[in-house]
């Protein structure tokens, strides 16, 4: 299935957030991949659900900020 991806945030002990487009399906996710040494399996969440649980640390920051850059107003010159 082809996906694209679109890294939220990376932690000091490895763990990444990226948002992901796939297109077959045509949903938006967030996949969590978990470092090496924790041994997690990536896990995949929908946006609202990721928003909503535990939703105040950098990456869900991220997430926000990247969504508030869809409705900006562009500075005109």
């Amino acid at each position: 299935m082809p996906q694209k991806a679109r890294e939220l945030y990376r932690s000091s002990n490895g763990d990444r957030w990226s948002l992901v487009h796939d297109y077959d399906s045509g949903l938006v996710f967030v996949r969590h991949e978990p470092n090496l040494s924790s041994g997690g399996r990536p896990s995949d969440i929908s946006v609202g659900d990721f928003l909503v649980r535990n939703g105040r640390g950098p990456e869900h920051t991220e997430l926000l900020r990247l969504i508030g850059t869809l409705v900006e107003t562009p500075v005109a010159n």
